[in-house]
Formats: C-alpha cells, structure tokens, sequence
C-alpha cells in the first residue's frame, strides 16, 4: 500500500512504481521447458519482454524497501517475516519501513499494487499502437508473463505468498485487481465489436481465465527451475490457445 495510506492493518506482496500490489502473479510454464536459448544463437530468448523503466533517485529507498521484502518474504514467507528482517536486508533503519508503509501487511499488498500498475502502465502504453483485438490480447499475456522473467522471487511472492493473506487482499487489493480485469476485458469487447471474438463470451469470465492461466503458469515456473526464457515460450502458446478458442 502507499505509505501512510491510512488504511487498517488486517490479519496475516516488482517493486517500482510507488503503489501496492497484490495476488498471485507469477509465470512461468507450469515447468521448464527444454531450453531457454534460440536455435544456434546462444543467448536467451527475450522477445516480447516489456522495457523496465529506470529507476528515480526519489523513490530510491521505497523501491529497496520493495525489493528487500520480496526476497525476504520468498525467503521466510510472510508470517514468518519480521519487520526488521526486511530493513536489514534493505539497509535502512527498522523506523524508515514505517514512514512508508504502515504494517507488514501495506508492504504485502504494495508489491501485489505495485504489480498491477506496472502491467497497466504498459497497457496503457503499448496496446494503442497495436492493430487489432488478437494482437492487443497476445501483447496483455506477453507482458504479465515478461515482467516476471529474471524475478522468481518475485514470482512466488504474488503467487504462493499472497495467497496466505487472501482477506487483506480482498479488503484493500481488489480495487487495484478489478482495474487489470476491466482492462483486459475490454479489449474482448473490442474483439467482439470487430467480429475477431466470438460474442458467446462473457468478456469478465475471459479475463478471469487468463489471469487465472497466467497466474498457474507462473506458479509452476516459481516453484520449478525459473528457466531462462521459458515464460516467453508459455506466453506464446498461451496466447495461441486462448486466441484460438475466442475465433468466432
């Protein structure tokens, strides 16, 4: 959550853009596949990767914040974090985590937000350009499944680790979550529109299904190997998949 927020504490969540995240999001192919390099190339496949912005010096120390946690979270998982373990592991004082975040659980659901935004942010940026339904659907799987590449612990914060604290999600993430599924959905709607999508569909329940198969895809990815190139691969034949079954 953002720092100072003011919202409650509740029982029992890259790390960059300044607002909460939250929920399973990971990606991976269920388990790695045979290999992550390009025939004859010898370098990992990258195609379809989203560019990471750089950082700003101002939100610096919250990003470090945000980083620490996921690696201490994977690491011990979240009931078994203590405050000052991330602090340390961020380099900061015990009271800085505070002037941020105002309990374990804001920096929970501020990695799930701030995961949300970013793959909005690149929506937002790249589906515009893109010609078509099909296309700006293959471009939403790509980049959910890309910003995970090179992050397995991030990957199994928003997917095993979020799940542990699935009421403060439901209390304070939802809003934030229920923005990607709208998004997504209407670019069915646009499909639909354009005769590209069969109109049989509800375009919720399409959202759903492929957060739903991009959050189990990056789960098995987490909690295998994390192969090199193997969430670009996924995020291929994923697409191929759902784009198939919405022809109309």
């Amino acid at each position: 959550m953002k720092a100072g927020s003011g919202k409650p504490e509740a029982s029992a969540l890259k790390v960059g853009s300044g607002k909460p995240e939250a929920s399973a999001l990971k990606v991976g192919s269920g388990k790695p596949e045979a290999s992550a390099l390009k025939v004859g190339s010898g370098k990992p496949e990258t195609s379809g990767l989203p560019t990471k912005p750089p950082r700003t010096r101002g939100g610096d120390k919250r990003e470090r914040i945000l980083a620490a946690a996921v690696k201490v979270f994977a690491k011990s998982g979240f009931h078994g974090t203590r405050v000052s373990e991330v602090a340390k592991a961020a380099g900061v004082a015990d009271g800085t985590i505070y002037l941020y975040f105002r309990s374990k659980d804001e920096l929970l659901v501020s990695l799930f937000e701030d995961r949300v935004d970013k793959l909005l942010v690149h929506m937002n940026a790249e589906l515009s350009n893109l010609p078509d339904a099909p296309a700006k659907l293959r471009r939403v799987i790509e980049l959910q499944l890309g910003l995970l590449e090179g992050e397995r612990d991030l990957a199994e914060v928003i997917t095993v680790i979020i799940r542990q604290s699935s009421k403060l999600i439901k209390e304070y993430a939802a809003p934030k979550f229920g923005a990607y599924l709208d998004a997504i959905a209407q670019v069915v709607v646009e499909g639909q529109n354009a005769g590209d999508f069969r109109k049989d569909v509800s375009p919720h329940l399409v959202a759903r299904a492929t957060y739903g198969a991009l959050d189990s895809i990056a789960l098995l990815w987490a909690l295998g190997r994390a192969e090199q190139g193997a969430l670009v691969r996924s995020a291929k034949q994923l697409a191929d998949v759902l784009l198939r079954g919405l022809l109309p």
